[in-house]
């Protein structure tokens, strides 16, 4: 459909959907394409999936040929607050990204900005696909703060967990406190349902004293789990891990994100406790967390999902996550073997693996594999119709799998459905005002620009560290700083 032929409304909520004639990928462990085949919802649930479905005659029919039907994807990792600072920070590193938001800005935003960056995060995961996402929310300095974050993911209709986080105070005082006490009542504790979830977000420094205990004993006394930024080089570390084991705070919902800098016993732990990683591949081979660790985890038979960290840097899809995945994990195999005068034959990471852990690998890792993650019925119809007929990208359509990792993106996300309702139709959202978002995001970065003054720019760019040029006998010109250059002879001479 081109941009100028006339889009048809959404079908109304309530109304049963069937998917025609699609390529689906059912993403139940088995590694199954069933091509040609119709994916029928009613209500929020997944009826059936087969050929030729018969459908009721209200049903809403999805031309989905040429088409690819998988689950809505998952994403265990976003600091969705700071999605209004989208790009900003594309050239710091992690030691800057510290700066900015853990010592001079990030206490400076208000209620509303965290608000604003919610609304447009959680509108930006739905428009690519990603039907669950975990918002870390580590910028919730006060319980004000924390009902701004939740109002906005409770005025998008996706499936969300907040993760509960304060960077400006210890786990162990914010944790414990009545305020947080008083705010998990008011707003979480009763609510049945899966379209929210919650988790509290914290690190563990690792100082032998161990002050992240009330953090820990107030996660168990809720009954809900703990995330944590886990290896990431000079911040959180083995360390951290032998303390939460021997304090038996390790446990099969414990989500580790990064875990790119750890030892072979901190993988033991995690392997042996049953809890599972968050790759974040764009984000740990820029910012400098460690390397992606998808080969360690995949020889300690470590589960594994994906999550895309924050817009501040980098992409916020999880097309971009699977490719970036992809290509660090075979990089490093390619490299390693170089290394011994060998030759890669097979990958061993495949495209199917990374789809896989973008859907059904979130699901585990939240706790909701019974619920979401793959297309079989009786499941919520949590549902992404790949397919955009004026892209010259999306056929011929041969290796369904490969088609999603490297070839689709955003755009081309025709369909979203989220517990039976329609957010996304015909490669645009439904009824998502992105005009008041727009205008919320001005407000934020208006505000934010006259907190900083100079330093707004300062702290977009950081400062460029010096070159160092290595000698080489076989070029013909040097630089000997960044304005001079000298010519040289061919060696030998003419």
């Amino acid at each position: 459909m081109s941009d100028h032929t006339p889009r048809r409304p959404a079908p109304e909520p309530g109304r049963p959907i069937v998917f025609r004639n699609g390529t689906v990928l059912v993403m139940d462990g088995t590694g199954r394409t069933l091509p040609e085949t119709d994916v029928l919802l009613a209500g929020d649930r997944i009826e059936a999936v087969g050929p030729a479905l018969q459908a009721p005659e209200s049903a809403h029919e999805i031309d989905a040929s040429g088409g690819i039907v998988m689950p809505g994807m998952i994403d265990t990792h976003r600091h969705l607050w700071q999605t209004v600072m989208r790009g900003y920070g594309a050239d710091w590193t992690l030691s800057q990204y510290f700066v900015w938001y853990y010592l001079e800005w990030g206490s400076r935003f208000r209620p509303e900005d965290i608000h604003t960056g919610n609304l447009l995060g959680a509108w930006e995961a739905l428009d690519a696909g990603v039907t669950t996402t975990v918002d870390w929310s580590h910028g919730l300095v006060t319980t004000d703060h924390a009902d701004a974050a939740l109002d906005a993911l409770e005025a998008v209709p996706g499936r969300f967990v907040l993760g509960y986080g304060n960077i400006h105070a210890g786990p162990w005082e914010w944790a414990a406190s009545p305020e947080f006490r008083s705010f998990y009542d008011r707003r979480i504790h009763g609510r049945r349902g899966d379209m929210l979830g919650f988790q509290l977000a914290f690190d563990v420094t690792g100082d032998d004293s161990f002050p992240e205990r009330p953090a820990f004993e107030t996660a168990r006394d809720l009954g809900v789990e703990v995330t944590t930024h886990a290896g990431v080089w000079g911040a959180t570390g083995d360390t951290g891990i032998r303390l939460m084991h021997e304090n038996g705070f390790m446990t099969p919902g414990t989500v580790y994100v990064h875990a790119a800098s750890l030892s072979e016993d901190s993988y033991q732990r995690i392997a042996a406790t049953g809890g599972s990683v968050s790759v974040s591949t764009e984000s740990e081979q820029s910012a400098g967390q460690g390397y992606p660790p998808t080969w360690r985890l995949r020889r300690h038979g470590i589960p594994v999902s994906l999550s895309m960290d924050t817009s501040v840097w980098w992409s916020g899809d999880l097309f971009s996550a699977m490719r970036a995945t992809l290509g660090a994990d075979r990089c490093r195999e390619h490299l390693e073997a170089h290394s011994r005068s060998e030759t890669v034959t097979h990958s061993h990471l495949r495209a199917e693996h990374v789809v896989d852990w973008a859907t059904r690998g979130g699901a585990h890792a939240l706790g909701l594999s019974r619920a979401v993650g793959s297309l079989e019925p009786g499941k919520k119809a949590d549902v992404v119709l790949i397919k955009n007929d004026a892209s010259p990208a999306m056929f011929p359509l041969l290796n369904p799998y490969g088609h999603v990792a490297f070839q689709a993106q955003r755009a081309d996300v025709h369909t979203v459905v989220v517990d039976g309702r329609v957010v996304k139709y015909e490669n645009r959202l439904v009824d998502a005002d992105l005009a008041a978002a727009r205008r919320a995001a001005e407000g934020t970065v208006d505000y934010l620009r006259d907190q900083l003054g100079d330093a707004w720019n300062e702290g977009m760019n950081p400062d460029i560290p010096p070159t160092k040029i290595l000698d080489n006998p076989y070029t013909y010109t040097e630089f000997r700083d960044s304005s001079t250059r000298r010519s040289q002879e061919p060696a030998g001479g003419a």
